[in-house]
């Protein structure tokens, strides 16, 4: 028996396979003989960098055997096989009939990554497996110029749900400026309390109550998911970050961005073991591709 994830677009055996990797929506966690599986929706959908080391972690910790993707970037694809993760890339159609491919032996393991860096990112061609070509940013915003309320009371710190529908501070009661998503949600202080303006009309109004309540839920949906990363992580990581010193100029760019403190810098990073979480920003940051994860 055999303990797999698919990228899918949806919570159920007979949504599509979603051809990205780090920012899919869910992944189903699937034994395969017989067919039990556990439906994970993906924190990373909003981050703005390193989705796919952190979705590869999230799978190891998991204890995935194989993974079934459409496409697969070189660093999550490192990151996979640094946990000895399987990879299958090209896959299509539902999760259900992915899986009954791998059974009768239809896949091969990929031997390489089959798309550039922040592919994910691009909201060109979610349809099915997506071309090579260069990948345009992911627009970010959804309220931005003018949708707020007034007052410039932004709701949130920019958390993108993924596929241009973000979570910027454009959606807030007023300010009207998308954000770079953070790599966690944003967790409002407080309920916002209603407010009007006599400019509006009534179904002005309603619509932009239902916008933003559409956009509570998102929010709400993401915390979710993240609460679920949190339970299914476990108390330390399998992989920890290392350093190629020869490609390693110490610039102090992965000590910066490190959330645990764990990089200090002399000549070169230096990494604390015990402190590293694998959590992989260092990794995505890195000018230099000094950087990757490796088995703990």
């Amino acid at each position: 028996m055999m303990k797999i994830a698919v990228t899918s677009r949806g919570p159920d055996l007979d949504s599509q396979v979603e051809p990205r990797f780090g920012r899919c929506p869910y992944f189903l966690i699937i034994e395969t003989e017989t067919l039990e599986f556990e439906a994970l929706e993906n924190p990373n959908v909003a981050l703005g960098g390193g989705a796919g080391i952190q979705s590869a972690q999230l799978l190891a910790n998991s204890g995935v055997q194989t993974v079934l993707t459409g496409n697969c970037g070189p660093n999550a694809f490192q990151t996979l096989g640094a946990a000895q993760i399987q990879i299958i890339v090209g896959v299509s159609g539902t999760v259900r009939q992915a899986v009954e491919q791998l059974k009768q032996g239809a896949f091969s393991g990929a031997a390489a990554p089959n798309v550039a860096s922040h592919f994910g990112m691009s909201a060109a061609d979610q349809s099915g497996t997506a071309n090579t070509s260069a990948a345009s940013p992911m627009p970010m915003g959804r309220g931005g110029g003018g949708t707020g309320m007034g007052g410039g009371q932004g709701m949130g710190r920019g958390m993108g749900m993924g596929g241009g529908r973000g979570m910027g501070r454009g959606m807030g009661m007023g300010g009207g400026a998308t954000a770079t998503p953070p790599s966690g949600p944003s967790i409002p202080s407080g309920p916002m309390p209603p407010q009007t303006s006599g400019s509006l009309g009534r179904e002005q109004e309603l619509q932009m109550l239902r916008e933003q309540a559409q956009d509570m839920a998102a929010q709400l949906q993401a915390i979710n998911a993240r609460i679920n990363d949190v339970e299914h992580s476990g108390a330390s990581s399998t992989l920890i970050a290392v350093v190629e010193a020869e490609k390693c100029t110490g610039c102090g760019i992965c000590q910066q961005v490190c959330p645990s403190n764990a990089i200090s810098v002399d000549t070169i990073a230096r990494i604390s073991r015990e402190k590293c979480t694998g959590c992989g920003q260092c990794v995505a940051e890195c000018p230099q591709g000094a950087l990757s994860l490796k088995k703990a």
